[in-house]
């Protein structure tokens, strides 16, 4: 993966009602847009998340990292648990983008992470029209629950790794669960935060190509 920013790019800080902060990356001629869902007591700053962001963007994609909840809200483990209620951020996330002159006409993909990844699924299933891709870093897709899975219409690839054999089994027991076009990629040697050398240089390349593929397929790409 390349440490060059790729010419053009355009960053831009943005405030989401209800005042939640976050930063869209925009390369030049962006094909798509994917929206972060980060995992619990994680933000905009996370650093496994900015350098998946990082890849996507080198591979033509624009991005949008936000807090989930407001500093208040984060110091409460409840809300911090509370997938609908994070759901619904991305919900009002998907909102601001769809009403942002520089990103309105963008394919939208989310990326979620641990506990992200349950609400990215059931803001995934609540409109599925909007949401043309998800991909999962490390998620807990069970959290989001039987019903959601099922009406999960965007093409999932869940990613783990391959040391994370808790998730690994929740993973497969999820897609199992889901009607939607899915794959399970396994990260050799990686564990559940994927701090291993290569690991999420892995995770940044298989995000890019499946958001390619299914949000923009006809699209000249960029490599990563």
């Amino acid at each position: 993966m390349s440490n060059t920013e790729p010419a053009g790019k355009h960053a831009e800080n943005v405030a989401i009602p209800p005042g939640l902060e976050g930063t869209i990356e925009l390369p030049a001629r962006a094909e798509a847009l994917v929206l972060f869902a980060h995992g619990s007591g994680s933000g905009r700053l996370s650093s496994r998340n900015r350098q998946v962001a990082a890849a996507l963007n080198h591979g033509g994609l624009a991005t949008l990292l936000f807090d989930l909840l407001t500093e208040e809200e984060a110091a409460d483990r409840r809300k911090v648990f509370d997938i609908g209620l994070l759901a619904q951020r991305l919900g009002a996330a998907m909102e601001f983008i769809a009403g942002h002159p520089a990103t309105a006409d963008l394919p939208l993909g989310l990326f979620g992470a641990s506990t992200g990844a349950a609400a990215a699924l059931v803001a995934a299933a609540a409109h599925p029209v909007d949401v043309g891709a998800v991909v999962l870093r490390g998620g807990r897709p069970d959290l989001a629950g039987e019903a959601s899975l099922g009406r999960v219409a965007a093409p999932t690839l869940l990613i783990v790794g391959e040391e994370d054999r808790e998730v690994l089994e929740l993973n497969a027991q999820a897609r199992s669960r889901m009607t939607c076009p899915t794959e399970l990629a396994i990260v050799p040697g990686a564990g559940h935060l994927f701090e291993e050398p290569g690991a999420l240089e892995h995770v940044g390349r298989l995000a890019a190509a499946w958001f390619q593929r299914w949000l923009a397929p006809e699209g000249s790409h960029v490599p990563v």
